[in-house]
């Protein structure tokens, strides 16, 4: 018996395992209506951008493509949210409604061209002009969604609402989609590929490793440790993949790059050799391509062979799911003798960054320092829970100050300001069982501050940790030096507030405690993460206090 598009479209998201799914009204209402009573909750979010991110955070953690919709006339900025899954590599199938072609290029209200839109943050962006292609088209949508490397893809649906699709008629059964995760594919190294690497690795004597995102979606943890043992070398990770293995493994030398403290970066310039995993090489992994420096001898595993030769001539290149790769690489290493002396001095550097490090405090009379919550934050979060950040400072201060575990997970925005909170909610729609922790800056809060409504209204729990100082603190400095050090000139550009954010929080009918000293911090953390509703920890932070800086190399 034959469905409507929007029965069928309802009933195969149910049953491929969706358990939310994201959206801005008004759009698909049949089709919400339908999932809503088959169990699947749709999560209606303030703004298009918003809902994506919740799509994002949910695809992250579930690992089955995030699903976000929006109708024709909020498609630009459903696009524009793409942007930071796109850099990130995180399945999303978005939709949007599109007026049909009857009312194409008739200045239709609102109406633009869809296809440039999408065309930079997609790997698809099809047409579903009748309700008949539901069937092949979203299992193509899915399949291409999680394909390495997995990306978001596009569906434009007919009719400003999509109620073209959702009155046509479908013949074919439900799909299940269910089979389409992340990763979907684990291809396997050629036996000759990596009896190369193992050669030219075995070359030298100073290895140092680098895993990337790609490598942190395939799981390899173990695996990456076998090798960096077999070859006495030290592993730094992209800030994504910065728990792949436990950030305290004596291995373990922190995130590479431009995020990067002031050790990991000098500790990779003295390698003979980087093996790259699953990593993107691209300027913030490599600060700015100065460590490893141009011509330096690199070996790269990765499942996207477009990644191969992008920055750095490979020596070897290995085609393979990170996974895959690093367990023939270890059985063709063997456990071969080698000169420790190398690891032996990361190992001594990075101990003496630790002790560094742990001995920066709050000041008295001093609005707290970040470094102080970094370590409060690592004191409270649960063994399983999930701490998601956003970029700038707030990357760089859980890229350093915060440990974490291989039973917790870490989210970092790929860079769009204002992404961590919305994707925060999303993740805990994927782990209702889970803690979720988000630190934001205040000034990335403001992005999406409505979307404390939505988790009231929604009843998502999580704890929103507010960085409060009263500015863009990652710029502050040199703001204020090329005001020619007069503060009141560069905060007319950078400061703002003073806001009470647990006043905001109340007003929409949640908690909010305010921390202003160091000694507060983890009993208002363990408070929050106890609540069964989104708790806002408003921090008072310094705005002078800097992040660990990286190691730049002199050219």
């Amino acid at each position: 018996m034959a469905a409507t598009g929007a029965e069928w479209l309802a009933q195969s998201l149910a049953a491929s395992g969706q358990t939310h799914v994201f959206f801005v009204d008004a759009v698909l209402r049949r089709t919400l209506l339908g999932l809503s009573a088959a169990g699947v909750k749709p999560v209606l979010a303030h703004t298009e951008k918003a809902a994506v991110y919740m799509a994002d955070g949910y695809a992250r953690i579930s690992g089955r493509p995030g699903v976000v919709a929006a109708q024709s006339v909020g498609a630009a900025n459903l696009a524009a949210g793409l942007q930071d899954a796109w850099l990130h590599r995180t399945p999303i199938v978005a939709m949007t409604g599109r007026k049909v072609p009857a009312h194409q290029h008739r200045n239709a209200y609102q109406e633009l061209e869809h296809a440039p839109l999408f065309a930079p943050v997609t790997k698809l962006s099809t047409d579903v002009a009748d309700a008949a292609d539901l069937p092949r088209v979203l299992r193509q949508a899915f399949a291409t969604a999680v394909a390495m490397p997995p990306r978001p893809v596009h569906l434009d649906l007919f009719g400003l609402q999509a109620e073209v699709i959702e009155s046509g008629s479908v013949a074919a059964p439900p799909a299940d989609l269910s089979a389409f995760r992340i990763p979907m594919h684990r291809p396997e190294p050629d036996p000759a590929a990596i009896a190369a690497a193992a050669k030219a690795l075995l070359a030298v004597g100073k290895v140092a490793i680098v895993a990337g995102d790609a490598a942190a979606l395939s799981g390899c943890g173990e695996e990456l440790i076998a090798v960096a043992e077999a070859l006495a070398a030290p592993i730094a990770t992209a800030l994504g993949a910065r728990n792949i293995i436990d950030t305290r493994h004596p291995l373990h030398i922190g995130v590479a790059g431009a995020y990067a403290g002031p050790a990991t970066n000098r500790i990779l310039a003295d390698a003979e050799l980087i093996l790259f995993v699953g990593a993107d090489t691209g300027d913030m992994l490599t600060n700015y391509w100065r460590t490893p420096k141009a011509g330096s001898a690199i070996v790269q595993i990765d499942a996207d062979p477009s990644e191969f030769d992008r920055s750095y001539p490979a020596t070897v290149a290995v085609q393979a799911d990170p996974k895959a790769g690093l367990t023939a690489l270890g059985v063709a290493l063997g456990r071969p003798a080698r000169d420790g002396d190398y690891l032996a001095v990361a190992q001594a550097t990075i101990a003496g960054w630790r002790a560094e490090w742990a001995s920066r405090k709050t000041q008295p009379g001093q609005a707290i320092d970040p470094a102080d919550l970094g370590r409060a934050i690592t004191e409270a979060l649960p063994a399983d829970g999930i701490l998601v950040a956003d970029t700038g400072y707030s990357g760089i201060w859980t890229g350093n100050c915060i440990e974490l575990s291989p039973g917790q997970t870490y989210l970092r925005a790929a860079g769009s300001l204002g992404w961590s909170f919305p994707a925060a909610l999303g993740a805990k729609c994927a782990a209702p069982d889970r803690a979720v922790l988000c630190w934001s800056g205040d000034g990335a809060l403001y992005y999406h501050l409505a979307e404390l409504e939505t988790a009231r209204r929604r009843g998502i729990a999580v704890v929103l940790v507010v960085n409060n100082n009263s500015g863009f603190g990652q710029g502050w400095p040199n703001l204020v030096r090329n005001a020619g050090n007069r503060p009141d000139a560069a905060a007319e550009l950078l400061r703002f507030g003073p806001t009470d954010f647990t006043a905001v929080a109340r007003s929409f009918g949640l908690t909010g405690i305010r921390v202003e000293r160091p000694e507060e911090l983890v009993p208002a953390l363990k408070r929050a993460i106890a609540a069964k509703e989104t708790v806002v920890v408003d921090v008072v932070t310094d705005i002078e206090a800097r992040a660990p800086a990286p190691w730049t190399p002199e050219i």
